[in-house]
C-alpha cells in the first residue's frame, strides 16, 4: 500500500509532506485532461455545482455577515468526492488576514470529519495569485501579544491542512509568498503554471508538476483536477491509511515505520472495499469502492 504512494508525480519533492501518486502514472502525459461532465471550470464558464458553500449555508442571515473570503465547492457527477477550497479575497490578493484564516480553519475542520471527501484541491479565484502571505496592514495594527497569538493560529491552520486524512493538492496558478507558500507546502501535492516560476519550483522540489500556463490562467488547477481524478477512483480508506503511514513513518526509524504501516493496513483488512478490490481483480472488472 505505502509503496504505491511513493511514486511521486514528476521529480522527487524535498518536503516530507509530499504524497506520491496513489496509483498509475500517466505514461509521460503532458497534455491536460479536460473537465468531465461533473465539473465546469471557472475560466470562460460556470463554476461546478456544489452541495455546500459558506454563503448558501447562511441562508437569510447574510446581511451583517462577514464577507466570504474562503469557500468550499463540491464537484458532482463523475467527480463526486473531489472538493475545492476556493480562496477569493480579491482586493487583498488572498492575504492571510483574520477573516480569511478564520474561514479557512472552519472549512478545513469540517473537511477533516467528512468521510465523503476523497480529494481536496486548494485553489485561488484571484488572477495571478495563489496567496500573498501575511496581511501586513492588519499585522501593523496588532500589538506584540496579538501578533504572537495570530501567528500561532496560522501555524495551527497549516497543521490542520497537513493533517487532513485525504490527499490534498495545491493548484498554484499564481504567486505564493511567505505564508502562502507555507500553505501550499502543507498540501500533499502541488501543481504550478510555468509562467509563475513553476519550472524553478519543480527543479527545487517545491512542486510535483509544472505545466505551461494557458490563456485563461488556470493550467495548474486543470492539472490538479487531473491528479484528483487519478486518486478519486481508488479505495478511500486505503488511500487515507497510506497517507497516514507515510506522514507518520517518515519521522521515525525504519522499524517503527514498518510497525506504523502494519497498524494502518490492519485498519484496511476488515473493510468491504478490500474484499471488493480482490473480487474486482478476479472478475476482471473495475472496482466499485464505497468507503466501507
Amino acid at each position: 500500500m505505502t509503496s504505491l504512494l511513493r511514486r511521486l508525480v514528476g521529480p522527487s519533492c524535498s518536503s516530507s509532506r509530499c504524497l506520491g501518486v496513489i496509483l498509475r502514472e500517466t505514461h509521460g502525459r503532458t497534455s491536460l485532461q479536460l473537465p468531465r461532465d461533473g465539473a465546469r471550470l471557472l475560466a470562460g464558464g460556470g463554476r461546478p455545482l456544489t452541495a455546500y458553500s459558506r454563503a448558501q449555508s447562511r441562508g437569510q442571515h447574510t446581511e451583517a455577515a462577514e464577507p466570504v473570503e474562503v469557500d468550499l465547492r463540491r464537484l458532482e457527477g463523475e467527480d463526486d468526492g473531489i472538493v475545492e477550497v476556493l480562496m477569493s479575497r480579491l482586493k487583498a490578493r488572498n492575504a492571510l488576514g483574520h477573516v480569511f484564516v478564520s474561514q479557512m480553519r472552519e472549512l478545513v475542520s469540517t473537511l477533516s470529519h467528512d468521510a465523503a471527501v476523497r480529494v481536496v484541491v486548494f485553489r485561488s479565484s484571484v488572477p495571478g495569485v495563489f496567496c500573498a502571505g501575511a496581511d501586513l496592514k492588519e499585522r501593523a495594527l496588532m500589538n506584540n501579544a496579538e501578533s504572537d497569538l495570530f501567528v500561532h493560529g496560522l501555524r495551527t491552520l497549516m497543521d490542520q491542512i497537513a493533517s487532513l486524512p485525504m490527499p490534498t493538492i495545491a493548484a498554484m496558478d499564481g504567486v505564493a509568498l511567505g505564508g502562502g507558500l507555507e500553505l501550499a507546502l502543507a498540501c500533499d501535492l502541488r501543481t504550478a503554471g510555468k509562467r509563475v516560476g513553476g519550472q524553478t519550483a519543480l527543479e527545487m522540489g517545491l512542486v510535483n508538476r509544472a505545466v505551461e500556463q494557458n490563456q485563461t490562467g488556470d493550467a495548474a488547477y486543470r492539472e490538479a483536477l487531473s491528479l484528483a481524478r487519478e486518486i478519486l477512483p481508488q479505495g478511500p480508506i486505503a488511500v487515507r491509511m497510506a497517507k497516514e503511514s507515510m506522514n507518520r513513518g517518515v519521522e521515525v526509524d525504519i522499524g517503527s515505520a514498518m510497525a506504523i504501516e502494519r497498524m494502518c493496513y490492519a485498519r484496511v483488512i476488515p473493510t468491504r472495499d478490500r474484499q471488493e478490490g480482490m473480487a474486482a481483480f478476479i472478475e476482471k472488472r473495475p472496482p466499485r469502492y464505497t468507503g466501507e
